[in-house]
């Protein structure tokens, strides 16, 4: 863990954070615009298990029934088609603004291991959209023990998300601060 959180901080420069930013703006006015309207369109209902906080498996096989087959068929293929490509951009986006906004901390200290945190976030992320895949495919089929995983899965990707963002907003703060301290002693 220390030798990947070290490669990224050496690796997060600022044009590497100027690209990481740009994809995920355009992740954000772009693409998950129009994605969040097509499973709406396509099942009509508007509740998601990757947009759900908390929710129980119960939940999920009503959201499994209410899509309908052409509705599952569709969330399975967007889970394995822009829900992969989606993680990876915020992950991207976080892991390379946190490496570079926290390279000059945490010297020597396990704290500096913060720039991983969003790769945890991203696996669950993973995890959840497998195991929700997993019980749309197999519907009306039961599959307790995923069934009852993707929810725990959701919970801790959205934990580790807001974590992330929030590891993000103090890194920023760190960083003005070292900032505004730089101007005035100059």
């Amino acid at each position: 863990m220390q030798k990947l959180s070290s490669w990224f901080y050496r690796m997060s420069g600022l044009p590497l954070l100027l690209v990481a930013v740009l994809v995920f703006i355009f992740f954000m006015v772009l693409v998950l615009p129009n994605m969040a309207g097509q499973l709406g369109e396509i099942t009509d209902v508007d509740v998601s298990p990757d947009t759900s906080f908390i929710y129980s498996s119960a939940d999920l096989y009503e959201m499994a029934e209410a899509y309908g087959e052409e509705g599952r068929a569709y969330y399975i293929y967007s889970r394995f088609t822009f829900d992969v490509a989606w993680p990876l951009a915020y992950m991207f986006f976080l892991v390379v603004a946190t490496s570079y906004l926290y390279r000059d901390y945490f010297a020597g200290s396990n704290w500096k291991l913060v720039n991983l945190l969003p790769l945890a976030g991203g696996l669950f992320d993973f995890l959840e959209n497998s195991a929700a895949s997993l019980v749309m495919y197999r519907y009306p089929l039961e599959t307790p023990v995923v069934a009852t995983l993707a929810p725990v899965f959701t919970f801790i990707k959205w934990v580790v998300i807001v974590l992330s963002f929030a590891v993000l907003m103090i890194g920023l703060l760190l960083k003005g601060q070292h900032l505004i301290k730089t101007l005035k002693h100059r």
